[in-house]
């Protein structure tokens, strides 16, 4: 029971931290990451909270599993709501950054706070993001690598946002430029504490990817 307490709030932790990061890197102004480019895009269009659209493309995304024929994970559903849930009040309460030294400072936490949160749900072994899902299972349903099938979903649903109105900057390449590497250090971070339950079988869920992507 003390197990899967622990691993139930690590996991959704990290998931209330991963969108504190988003609203931290909205509020920064800089440029997001592929993914939130698309969120707020289609919340500008929609005049909808950018966490509401993120949990209804989450949904949306979800529903590609089923030919991929992909099962999710307790992590999986929880990160369609939780993430857009905790990215919305957070900007409820976080202002706007003024200034270039707060919004790159704003940018660097945000991004910092991304790759901890991500390797903190993913250890927690509850299965993948239902984006980081759709990447694994169109890879190995297809055959290409997962860097390929990463790269096309995200420059598809970047150039997506981008036409939309979402905002492309320095944010959206460090974010693509270091998350991974980050994700990669806390993960051995969790693993080294003894926190990493990321091997554990969900049915038919994919294994965590080699190289971690966005968890929203």
């Amino acid at each position: 029971m003390l197990h899967w307490t622990r691993r139930l709030s690590q996991l959704y932790l990290g998931l209330v931290l991963y969108g504190v990061s988003a609203a931290m890197q909205v509020q920064a102004g800089l440029g997001l990451d592929p993914w939130d480019v698309l969120h707020q895009g289609l919340a500008l269009v929609s005049d909808r909270q950018i966490g509401t659209v993120s949990i209804a493309v989450g949904a949306l995304v979800l529903l590609l599993w089923i030919p991929l024929r992909q099962w999710p994970g307790l992590g999986t559903v929880s990160n369609v709501l939780v993430v857009g849930l905790a990215m919305n009040a957070t900007l409820a309460v976080l202002p706007v950054q003024h200034g270039l030294p707060a919004r790159a400072a704003t940018l660097a936490g945000a991004v910092l706070l991304c790759g901890l949160a991500t390797g903190m749900y993913i250890t927690a072994g509850f299965g993948p993001g239902p984006r980081d899902g759709l990447m694994t299972g169109i890879a190995r349903r297809t055959g290409v690598s997962i860097r390929l099938s990463r790269t096309f979903v995200e420059l598809t649903v970047l150039l997506a946002g981008w036409l939309l109105g979402g905002t492309v900057g320095v944010g959206t390449v460090l974010f693509a430029v270091t998350i991974g590497p980050l994700a990669q250090l806390f993960l051995r971070i969790f693993a080294r504490l003894g926190l990493d339950d990321s091997t554990i079988g969900h049915r038919g869920a994919s294994p965590a990817p080699a190289e971690p992507v966005s968890a929203a």
